[in-house]
């Protein structure tokens, strides 16, 4: 079982690096970023102990599909994927906030309204809902964008009181996000699949708004089967679902939330591999095409080769 879940690379030009929950960027001089999908797997702001083989190369793939396919509704910091498991970009700065996006009432939203939450990021919520309700227009609840620890939902009236995003650019940003939202609603339906949720980072160089990071991931979005999405609903059973939630409930079944004391239960090397099936199957179905498992034989030799090709190259140019 060959899974990526720490590097340590020297790039020629390399000023610096960041060693994220799931990602290792790298910064190239000071306007370039090369941003390594590990296999490595996060839930409850927590990383798992394990990685899970391909992951990374199914998320970096599903990515950059979709940054070129969302490219005429906001520019985007992708320039190049060397590598399965790779993209390089344009070095922004990131806005402190991220964009979250609901179209139905699920997860961690649902779980506070079960709660008794009425409010869901300072937007009122009407009585009666029901778990994986669709809303009648999709809701914006952004989070903090926490370095460590855990993201905290916040209105859009404290992200621009507190100065965190001016009220023009934050103005923006929703625009953007709705924006992508419909177009990724609308090319999951292509595939028989309904875009529940997912989030979007944006950042800003010279002036100008980029979407940066990853989007439409089963990381970061979360996937319903359009085909008995109603019968399902109508009965108030789970939904069929292609994304990380999976991962939540085994840790949730297994009495692990991210709290103090709780411990992360094995995983074991065929559960590992049952977590990976699911990430290809969501590429398959999202992507519409065959997964192609990328030789895994030595995947730190194979990628430290072709960032290194791909930044001599760029600079003969």
């Amino acid at each position: 079982m060959n899974a990526l879940t720490r590097t340590d690379y020297h790039f020629p030009r390399q000023t610096g690096v960041y060693h994220g929950k799931v990602r290792d960027v790298y910064s190239i001089d000071d306007d370039t970023l090369v941003m390594i999908a590990t296999d490595r797997i996060s839930a409850f702001d927590v990383v798992l102990p394990k990685g899970i083989p391909y992951k990374g190369q199914v998320l970096n793939q599903i990515a950059a599909k979709f940054l070129d396919a969302t490219a005429d509704i906001v520019p985007n910091w992708k320039m190049a994927s060397p590598d399965p498991m790779v993209t390089v970009g344009v070095r922004c700065e990131p806005f402190k906030v991220e964009m979250v996006i609901r179209g139905y009432i699920t997860g961690s939203a649902w779980r506070e309204y079960k709660k008794g939450a009425r409010q869901l990021c300072g937007i009122p919520l009407p009585e009666g809902l029901r778990e994986n309700q669709r809303f009648e227009t999709p809701l914006i609840t952004p989070t903090t964008k926490a370095d460590e620890g855990h993201d905290e939902n916040i209105s859009k009236e404290e992200i621009i009181a507190q100065g965190l995003v001016s009220k023009e650019d934050y103005e923006q940003l929703e625009q953007y996000t709705y924006a992508l939202f419909k177009r990724g609603t609308e090319m999951a339906a292509e595939k028989g699949l309904i875009l529940v949720d997912t989030k979007y980072e944006f950042g800003k160089k010279d002036g100008k708004i980029y979407l940066i990071d990853e989007i439409h991931t089963p990381d970061s979005s979360r996937y319903f089967y359009s085909e008995g999405y109603e019968e399902r609903f109508e009965k108030g059973e789970e939904q069929r679902q292609l994304s990380k939630e999976f991962v939540r409930k085994w840790l949730m079944d297994n009495g692990f939330q991210g709290q103090a004391g709780q411990q992360v239960p094995e995983m074991t090397e065929d559960y590992c591999l049952s977590v990976s099936d699911r990430y290809i199957e969501l590429y398959e179905n999202i992507v519409g095409e065959k997964f192609l498992k990328a030789d895994a034989a030595d995947l730190e030799a194979r990628i430290e080769k072709n960032i290194t090709l791909y930044l001599k190259e760029r600079v003969s140019k």
